[in-house]
This record gives structure tokens, sequence and C-alpha cells, in this order.
């Protein structure tokens, strides 16, 4: 897995401030951004979080690059509602080459299931790649071809939005190839923005899990890497 900050709004905590301190001030919001003391920046982002007043946190986003996950990710991904997506294409993009298949952990540990796994995966793109030969469509040989297939996309989160994937999916809870990616995604994130991020994650990183019954009863930690 492969995930990389492509950018971000520039000096967010500040764009955040400044957006949020608008309603309160005389003077316009690109005055605020410039001449915001660095403590009158933090004073107003300690408002935000406290009061839930989140609205003002739109106004930061963030673009990811992601790669080397399966279908299975991102149709979960894609979920995320308030996000803009755009994902390598099966039905324009021909697959000359076996790709790479993405193999659970709980497939990996298991050196029978493992072989049984790949086996299935190759024998469906075998076939995807004799239904193009034979003159079918990429569109329509695709139907073919496993939710384990590789996959690249670009995410795009406004901070508000990013908040909320944060707390879903680095939940333990939360299937782990997402859980590894948001894991990823917030440690890229928490480097430009350490205030508002200083907190985020599973809701158990700050008190209470919010899971009710479905709790796992763990304390909050990062899901492991898979390099």
């Amino acid at each position: 897995m492969d995930v990389r900050l492509l950018f971000h709004t520039p000096n967010p905590e500040r764009a955040v401030a400044a957006a949020a301190r608008l309603c309160y001030a005389p003077v316009g919001a690109a005055e605020l951004l410039e001449e915001m003391p660095d403590e009158a920046v933090t004073k107003v982002l300690r408002t935000i979080m406290t009061s839930g007043h989140f609205s003002a946190l739109e106004h930061a986003t963030y673009a990811f690059a992601i790669e080397g996950v399966s279908r299975a990710l991102t149709h979960q991904l894609v979920r995320h509602r308030l996000a803009s997506y755009n994902q390598q294409s099966q039905r324009y993009v021909s697959y000359d080459s076996a790709p790479e298949f993405i193999v659970p952990p709980a497939v990996e540990h298991d050196p029978a299931v493992r072989e049984r796994f790949l086996g299935a995966c190759d024998a469906a793109f075998r076939a995807y790649r004799e239904l193009i030969e034979a003159g079918l469509s990429p569109e329509d040989a695709r139907y073919l071809l496993p939710n384990a297939m590789e996959t690249k996309i670009v995410v795009s989160m406004n901070i508000r939005e990013l908040l909320h994937f944060f707390e879903l999916r680095c939940c333990k809870r939360a299937q782990w190839e997402i859980r590894e990616l948001a894991s990823r995604m917030l440690q890229l994130a928490e480097a430009t923005a350490p205030y508002i991020f200083m907190d985020a994650g599973a809701s158990c990183r700050r008190g209470a899990c919010r899971e009710g019954k479905m709790t796992c009863g763990s304390p909050y930690e990062r899901a492991p890497r898979r390099d």
C-alpha cells in the first residue's frame, strides 16, 4: 500500500481559524489570514474543536494518491460521499500482464489457503485475457476480475469529512485494509495540522467508545503497516 499526500490547503489551521473568526470580526478573511497572531489561531481552533462548530473545518481540503489497494477497499471508500474520487478505470484500461492481487493477512498466514486464493485470482485473470483476445471489450471482460485486484485512486476530503472518516475507519472494528489506509492518511494529515488532528481517529482515542454493544473493549492503537 502506497499512500501519499498530494497537496492540501496551505496553512490549514490558520485558514480554518480565519474563516471561523470572520463571523465575529470587523475585517475581512484575507486580513485575518495574514494578521491573526498564532495564539489567536490556537484559541479559535480550541473553541471550534470543543464546541462542535465544525463548519469552518470544511474550508481546508486534502488530496491523497492511493495505490496498492484492492477493489474491495475502494468499494468501501467511495461510500464516504462527501469526498471527490478519481479511480483507475477497468473499462478503459486493458491489463496485458497479471496484476497484483491484494492478499488478506488471514490468507497470507496459511500457505495452503494462500495457494488456493492466488490460484483462483490467476484463473480469473487468464479467463479475462482470453476474452480480450477473443475480441471482447475490456468493459465486458472486466466482469471476471476479482475484488482482490490492485487499483489506484485519488481522493480529496475536507477536514470535517476526514475527521469523520478517521473516526469510523481507524476503529479496530473496521475492515483491516481500509483501517490501515485510514491510519496512514491520518499520519500524513497530523503533520500538517497538529492541533486539529491531535486526537483524531477512533472515538476511543478521545474517551469512551461510541460503538456501544459492538465495542471491542480494547484501548486505541494504530493499525499495523503491511509494506
